[in-house]
């Protein structure tokens, strides 16, 4: 599934001749999602990250019960803009409360928000990470949630486009008519709900997505990034070249970028001016192919033993 510069910069031209779009909106999504409403916009995949409701430059920190009733707002339009046969994509975290640093896992709660407006859930996928929060008073952070979410049965679902390699492809029927054939999939396997940021490629049932830290290529100032990598796997599964793509709370493009760069047009709103300079600025590079992207499914780096920053001082027990 790596991407080659030449292979970037086909799809890239190919965009073009199919006129696939993406924009920005500088806005705040609930009066933007309005907009959209009136206008019937459809889109076939809504994926976001949204504000965790920690004081974070570009959020407020209030009642964990004040920001889930200004989040169902959002949610209940969202509703709306999706297509019949469209997916939603919540990627959450957990929120951790300032005063008596109790932690609260967000897809929990946003569970019954997306069934209050009768949304189905798909997968539950578990994004693991080898770098993030630490902690001396708990476990250190190593994971978030994304919850698939469909508005009908009818969904699309390309599960050909994402299958992984199977561990056992001599792999044959032991009993039955088919008994002595091949039991698996030509084409491979389905890849699980658990995508493992470690090592080596996109398969073995894991999908393995690095978070976007200070020595990652696509990092730029938005404390809390994601990576194109982990929206291009939604992206891929479950819509078609040429959908509509929404991101209300876009950050610095990254859904956004990874829809067009597989052929799909998106929008992204974003209220945060800087932002969206950044975003338009990655967005014109996507399209020149000079953007820096880790390309799907490349491994993760790991540290030479020889390097000092690899090696273990004499004090150290572990």
């Amino acid at each position: 599934m790596n991407l080659s510069t030449n292979d970037l910069e086909s799809n890239i031209k190919r965009n073009k001749r199919t006129n696939t779009k993406a924009s920005f909106i500088l806005g705040d999504s609930n009066k933007e999602l309005d907009v959209l409403i009136r206008k019937k916009k459809k889109f076939q995949l809504i994926m976001t990250s949204p504000p965790y409701n920690m004081g974070k430059e570009y959020e407020k920190n209030e009642p964990i019960e004040t920001y889930l009733i200004e989040i169902e707002n959002i949610i209940s339009k969202l509703v709306q803009v999706l297509d019949d046969r469209g997916s939603i994509c919540w990627q959450v975290g957990n929120y951790i409360d300032k005063k008596t640093k109790e932690m609260f896992p967000l897809d929990i709660f946003y569970y019954n928000i997306f069934k209050k407006y009768k949304l189905q859930l798909r997968n539950r996928i578990i994004w693991n990470f080898e770098h993030g929060l630490h902690s001396t008073k708990r476990f250190s952070g190593r994971y978030e949630v994304i919850l698939w979410f469909t508005k009908s049965e009818d969904y699309t679902f390309n599960l050909d486009d994402v299958r992984v390699p199977a561990k056992y492809p001599g792999k044959k029927h032991y009993k039955g008519q088919k008994k002595g054939e091949i039991s698996g999939n030509p084409l491979g396997k389905n890849p699980s709900d658990f995508w493992e940021s470690l090592k080596n490629e996109w398969e073995n049932a894991v999908w393995k997505i690095p978070n976007v830290k200070s020595n990652h290529k696509e990092k730029t100032i938005h404390p809390c990034q994601y990576p194109i990598e982990l929206v291009e796997r939604c992206v891929l599964a479950l819509t078609n070249e040429g959908d509509n793509i929404l991101d209300p709370y876009s950050g610095v493009g990254s859904s956004v970028l990874a829809a067009y760069k597989n052929k799909r047009n998106a929008i992204g709103i974003e209220k945060d001016s800087s932002y969206i300079d950044i975003a338009n600025d990655r967005l014109l590079s996507l399209k020149k192919g000079q953007l820096k992207i880790r390309a799907l499914g490349t491994p993760v780096h790991i540290p030479n033993q020889n390097q000092a920053v690899a090696k273990k001082p004499d004090h150290f027990k572990y």
